[in-house]
């Protein structure tokens, strides 16, 4: 089950993860969607680092090639685009934003028939020639790496690995109330799959000329706000921005230079996992006054995701559609003027 959109929890502060930022990457831009003109504010640290720099680099995990660190060649479009649990909700929608530019999708989730569904579908529109689809579950180590193995096969190539698998076990309850079986569900599909997604991407890109960008996509927790009837969503989804920072650090340590690991941040898209907690008046509420369709959603992450490689940037970005000061803003205008009343949702 593809996660596709933040749960009814406010996110208000477009910099709350400034302060985390202060001694691992030399810089951070922050690309925030604040009005149909978008808008970016580049934030760098000092350029201290964690240890001596008399202090010897650690021996790499994995083999980096010359071609890897050094003799990296331009990124052009069109890209070739991964993307996990891309079968419906955001995933499916960013995959038609990036067809729509003229990349190579490839699509997966653990359904035959909706990865079946999906590929006719983008095919019809899109041409067999973009279009390419597998079967993935990505908390199964084997499985992720048939993933790599078909998309070298169909693409030879990944330009960008986009994340977006996860789940809630479609269940809104207190932690004291969840079941074995939904916790499990949670934390290996969004924790352990995003772990082995990330591990095998980076395998991949490493021995890719062009490299790679990874996006890794947040939700509600990420800021480290709390998120009740949603605990354990929201302990994975902060452990996202964490695992995102340490791949980066990870990656300046071992000199790889045409690789960079990216956070995304669709906001609250009106997804059937999202509309499934609408049960309470606080959920109604926020979902309708923040949330978007995917489709909107979509057509303003694609092209900024797409600019990185296109302005061959290798600096850490996070790309957000909800910021604070659009959420402020629309919560303002819905008490002061009633605006986004019943968008979506009938509230009490």
């Amino acid at each position: 089950m593809a996660l596709t959109s933040h749960s009814p929890q406010l996110s208000l502060s477009p910099f709350t993860r400034l302060t985390h930022f202060n001694n691992t990457t030399p810089s951070y831009t922050f690309i925030t969607h604040t009005s149909p003109t978008v808008s970016s504010r580049q934030i760098i640290p000092n350029n201290k680092t964690l240890f001596s720099l008399s202090l010897t680099k650690p021996t790499p995990s994995f083999s980096v090639t010359a071609s890897s660190s050094t003799n990296t060649q331009p990124m052009l479009p069109p890209y070739n685009v991964l993307i996990t649990g891309s079968t419906k909700g955001i995933g499916f929608a960013l995959a038609k934003e990036f067809l729509k530019a003229g990349d190579n999708v490839l699509v997966c989730s653990r359904s035959d028939e909706r990865v079946e569904t999906a590929v006719k579908c983008l095919r019809e529109e899109f041409g067999e020639q973009h279009v390419w689809g597998t079967t993935c579950d990505v908390k199964n180590g084997e499985d992720v790496k048939k993933l790599v193995s078909f998309a070298k096969e169909k693409l030879k190539y990944i330009d960008i690995w986009i994340n977006n698998a996860g789940s809630n076990a479609y269940s809104y309850k207190p932690l004291a109330e969840a079941s074995d079986e939904d916790l499990i569900e949670v934390v290996t599909t969004n924790t352990l799959g995003l772990m082995i997604c990330c591990r095998e991407a980076i395998k991949m890109m490493v021995g890719q000329p062009r490299g790679g960008h990874i996006f890794n996509i947040d939700g509600a927790g990420s800021d480290g706000r709390p998120t009740p009837r949603f605990a354990a969503y929201g302990a994975t989804k902060r452990s996202v921005v964490h695992l995102t920072k340490s791949l980066q650090a990870e990656l300046q340590m071992q000199d790889v230079k045409n690789i960079m690991v990216h956070n995304l941040s669709p906001g609250m898209v009106t997804t059937d996992l999202l509309m499934s907690g609408a049960n309470t008046k606080q959920a109604k509420f926020f979902i309708n006054v923040l949330a978007e369709p995917a489709e909107v959603v979509a057509e303003y992450l694609v092209p900024n995701i797409r600019s990185i490689p296109t302005n061959r940037s290798m600096k850490p970005t996070y790309i957000r559609f909800l910021t604070g000061l659009k959420a402020y803003s629309q919560i303002f205008s819905r008490f002061a003027f009633g605006a986004r009343r019943n968008r979506y949702i009938i509230e009490d």
